[in-house]
């Protein structure tokens, strides 16, 4: 069992952030220690929510208690999502830093939860302030061991267009992390590919386009890749488990505006993985 120190967004209903990334991991047999950077009654994509962030007076003293009562050293992992402004990066970038000190050998999983090509009622894009993006790109893209960009983060990151696997390939090449896992890659015959590279040969399973997929997919393949991997799966079987588990949750998730993480934990925690192949990368 490991232990992770999850900080991203939380809400009180739904499956977005932590309440998808805490759930996953534990029902995989980890512990995780959730630190919300807001706290929203659901996901602001529905007509009604409320909540706000939670800045620093709040959250730095948690860091400092948890430091203080030697619970960071613990940490095996490190993985952070919404960080919807400059404050929440820098808070992250402390706590990412507190806990390499203490454990030099942890694990970063950076998800960076900054947009998307396809959100129902809202256009496409950033969907937090672009500075807080840029310092993300600037501050915690470089320090992360496991990058999880969607397609349109991936392009947004490395400022290269990635209309494909090889375009694709070419600007995770960019990143320079041991591991780049890229979902929602246009592939052919109208499917997409979750693409996984960087300091091995590219691997890349082929996944159905599902219209209009609840929100929260990202949190979700990261979560699953990430437990994957602290499980000691080989990087191949990670990638299938994680894209045939978020297949079997946007499944039993149809029809409906929130994904039936929990109403179809069974079936997702017990899956065989997806097929994986390679993929060779031709350099631009």
């Amino acid at each position: 069992m490991a232990k992770i120190l999850s900080i991203s967004s939380q809400v009180v209903c739904g499956s977005v952030g932590n309440s998808v990334t805490q759930f996953t991991l534990q029902r995989l047999g980890h512990e995780v220690w959730g630190l919300p950077s807001v706290l929203l009654s659901n996901h602001p994509g529905h007509k009604i929510y409320g909540g706000a962030r939670l800045g620093s007076k709040i959250l730095r003293p948690v860091l400092e208690a948890l430091e203080f009562a030697g619970h960071l050293k613990q940490v095996d992992m490190v993985m952070t999502g919404y960080l919807p402004s400059k404050e929440h990066v820098f808070i992250a970038l402390d706590a990412l830093k507190l806990v390499r000190k203490l454990n030099p050998n942890v694990i970063y999983l950076y998800d960076p939860a900054l947009g998307d090509d396809c959100r129902p009622g809202s256009p496409e894009g950033l969907y937090i302030d672009v500075k807080a993006a840029e310092c993300q790109r600037a501050e915690l893209l470089p320090l992360a061991d496991i990058v999880t960009p969607n397609r349109f983060e991936l392009e947004w990151l490395t400022m290269r267009p990635v209309m494909d696997p090889q375009t694709a390939l070419v600007a995770i090449d960019q990143f320079g992390n041991d591991r780049v896992l890229a979902t929602s890659i246009p592939g052919i015959s109208g499917r997409l590919l979750n693409l996984l590279a960087g300091d091995h040969q590219p691997l890349a399973a082929s996944v159905k386009q599902f219209d209009c997929a609840p929100q929260g997919t990202g949190d979700l393949i990261a979560a699953l890749y990430a437990a994957s991997i602290l499980n000691g799966d080989a990087q191949e079987r990670a990638l299938g488990l994680a894209t045939k588990g978020v297949e079997t949750v946007l499944r039993a998730s149809e029809g409906m505006d929130e994904l039936n993480l929990i109403g179809s934990q069974e079936d997702w925690s017990m899956v065989e993985p997806a097929k994986v192949s390679q993929i060779e990368y031709i350099p631009a």
